[in-house]
């Protein structure tokens, strides 16, 4: 099978295309034939070993996964022993974990992992671009932020995969959601569900404004943030722990997706021999949404 693969840790162009024996699936596993898969924050990360910590867990020296990616859409290709969830030719998403593999042809999972039957309607494409930024921006905001409807909320870096995802979700808690983010972005926010949306670049939250701020880019310093709390207020960031993997928020992930409340956001699709140019846009900074790798028609 083709999969994107790097053998180092560095720049975009560590990325290439290679052949490699396609998994087979084991006790318990599927099989999917991958229709789509994403490069996100993390996976660049993880790709530049940045911060160097990257390095304890994936590989002190080279990448301990060789292929990345960890979002996905596909079809059921094939069924392992004793498996019942799934059958073949359901048309799954998900997410692998932290085992990343998913910009490659095929995907050998768990069929009680993380993965589900995605809406009828949707293209792969689109339900590609849902796993990372809705279960991440869930778990800062309900886990870690304790949302609640009284709140006033701020999400700051609202047009990344993780933003645009929680000022849905915050919308769905029924809050006042604010988005902070650049020039360009600010209608698409607004249409998002946010009140109220701010050019980062020449205006600044009030003092006092918020019971809940959400730095879903990883940028905002803590003392900033704390100017813009209210007294007792919360303040939650990607920079300070990882996501939960829960199979468990995958049913109410799937029914905001089919009631239309969650909608996904795509800055661009890429091929996989693209992949390299995929990585160096989110290496950028300043992407609107999801970055997608299209692996089949």
């Amino acid at each position: 099978m083709k999969a994107a693969r790097l053998d180092r840790y560095g720049p975009p162009e560590v990325m290439h295309i290679d052949e490699k024996p396609a998994p087979k699936p084991g006790h318990g596993e599927i099989r999917v034939a991958v229709h789509a898969s994403s490069v996100t924050s993390g996976d660049a990360r993880i790709r530049r070993a940045d911060p160097p910590l990257v390095r304890l867990f994936f590989g002190l020296f080279r990448p301990k996964y060789d292929v990345l990616g960890y979002e996905f859409a596909g079809t059921v290709e094939s069924l392992g022993p004793e498996t019942s969830r799934f059958k073949v030719g359901d048309r799954v998403f998900g997410a692998t974990g932290f085992r990343f593999g998913a910009t490659a042809e095929f995907l050998v999972i768990k069929e009680n992992a993380t993965v589900s039957l995605m809406p009828e309607s949707w293209s792969f494409t689109q339900a590609a671009a849902i796993p990372f930024g809705a279960t991440t921006a869930r778990y800062f905001l309900e886990d870690k932020g304790h949302i609640q409807e009284s709140d006033r909320v701020l999400i700051h870096g609202a047009s990344g995969a993780v933003g645009v995802a929680a000022i849905q979700i915050a919308r769905m808690h029924g809050t006042a959601v604010d988005g902070l983010c650049g020039p360009k972005h600010l209608e698409l926010i607004q249409s998002l569900g946010a009140e109220r949306v701010l050019d980062y670049s020449r205006e600044t939250p009030g003092n006092g404004a918020y019971d809940l701020i959400f730095d879903a880019a990883g940028k905002l310093k803590a003392s900033t943030a704390k100017a813009w709390l209210r007294s007792g207020g919360r303040f939650v960031s990607v920079q300070k722990g990882l996501a939960k993997d829960r199979a468990s928020d995958y049913p109410d992930i799937l029914a905001w997706m089919e009631s239309g409340k969650l909608q996904p956001v795509i800055d661009q699709i890429y091929g996989l021999d693209d992949i390299a140019e995929a990585h160096r846009k989110v290496d950028g900074g300043h992407k609107t949404g999801a970055v997608v790798i299209q692996i089949r028609g």
